[in-house]
């Protein structure tokens, strides 16, 4: 079983390093990193990473900016049986490979995804982290800050994802659910929790479920966009 993992970016020459230096020994057949216009080093920062990996799976790709156009772009030129969407400032635990290999090979699983926790895994970090693994068991739902993932022949079919400027993974996780069970791991993705400390945990976790109401009740994605500071 083939895996790609793809990487939507956007001036994240600050993660990178951490990011490859910890993902390209566990395996993967494809690393497909896809440049929304940075302006920084990103770009240099990856190429230098890969070339010095010798690798010629591992590649950078330009695309439109925004984060579900990024990781259709990179879907595209994926050749690998699973496709994995992670985040820049994600990091896969030490046995990613196994498990999805694992889980992926009961044909039941349509797709699967993460759970998550902070590198600070205390206070508020703790309890945000708990409860976004204890909401998405209990609805089914996956976000991209838990690294999804998806049979590339079902994401195909599915169409990729919808092209809108945000909650394009609850959108993706809707109608994925539709095609067979999504599995959900309990090894756990270390996120950033760099948008929760600007913001405040508190502000964030109040505006995220004001933003997931309107959109649940039927809001354009691109009228919340006016709402939301941080879309890439």
């Amino acid at each position: 079983m083939s895996i790609a993992v793809i990487i939507p970016v956007l001036n994240e020459q600050d993660a990178l390093p951490a990011l490859l230096s910890a993902l390209m020994p566990l395996g993967f057949e494809e690393i497909i990193m896809v440049d929304g216009g940075s302006r920084d080093q990103t770009v240099a920062v990856a190429r230098t990473m890969f070339e010095s990996a010798s690798d010629a799976h591992h590649r950078i790709i330009s695309g439109p900016c925004g984060r579900a156009s990024q990781m259709n772009v990179g879907a595209a030129v994926a050749t690998s049986d699973i496709l994995v969407f992670l985040h820049a400032d994600t990091q896969l635990p030490h046995n990613a490979r196994q498990v999805m290999e694992r889980a992926m090979g009961d044909q039941q699983y349509v797709g699967g995804r993460f759970d998550v926790r902070f590198p600070r895994d205390t206070g508020y970090a703790w309890m945000v982290s708990r409860l976004m693994n204890l909401r998405s068991r209990l609805s089914g739902i996956s976000t991209g800050d838990q690294t999804m993932f998806v049979r590339r022949s079902v994401f195909e079919q599915m169409g990729g994802f919808a092209e809108i400027p945000l909650m394009e993974d609850i959108d993706f996780s809707r109608r994925l659910k539709k095609l067979g069970t999504i599995v959900a791991l309990k090894d756990r993705v270390t996120t950033s929790f760099r948008r929760w400390e600007q913001c405040g945990p508190l502000r964030t976790i109040v505006r995220m479920w004001v933003l997931r109401l309107f959109y649940w009740l039927g809001w354009d994605p691109r009228r919340l966009q006016d709402y939301y500071d941080t879309v890439r």
